[in-house]
């Protein structure tokens, strides 16, 4: 399954500048791919570089794109299905940012005393 989620990246990563021609989306990385083990579902985790609007809108543009990101899998892998995309926004990097601001400021905090 890595193997397939790795390669369902690799094609939407490739996808999504080619494909997709719109203003509207930003720059944009496919961070992960879950694929469900029937492989009729894919989950693609994208990060978004812009404030919380740009995001939406970025999203919002790829996920009415579905179809032509899921032709573009269909075309250059060989899976015996081709997975229905649900793309979602991957929060990992807002949240290893508070993460990396909290430490910071308990580490400045215990230095004071």
């Amino acid at each position: 399954m890595r193997r397939v989620d790795e390669a369902i990246r690799e094609v939407l990563s490739e996808a999504i500048p080619k494909e997709i021609q719109d203003e509207r989306v930003g720059f944009v990385t496919v961070t992960d791919v879950e694929t469900s083990p029937d492989l009729r579902h894919a989950r693609v985790f994208l990060s978004v570089l812009g404030d919380q609007e740009e995001r939406e809108e970025s999203l919002s543009v790829l996920q009415g794109a579905h179809g032509r990101l899921q032709r573009s899998i269909a075309t250059q892998l060989r899976l015996k299905h081709t997975p229905e995309l649900e793309i979602r926004y991957d929060d990992s990097i807002d949240r290893g940012i508070r993460v990396d601001e909290i430490l910071e400021h308990e580490i400045s905090r215990e230095e004071e005393e």
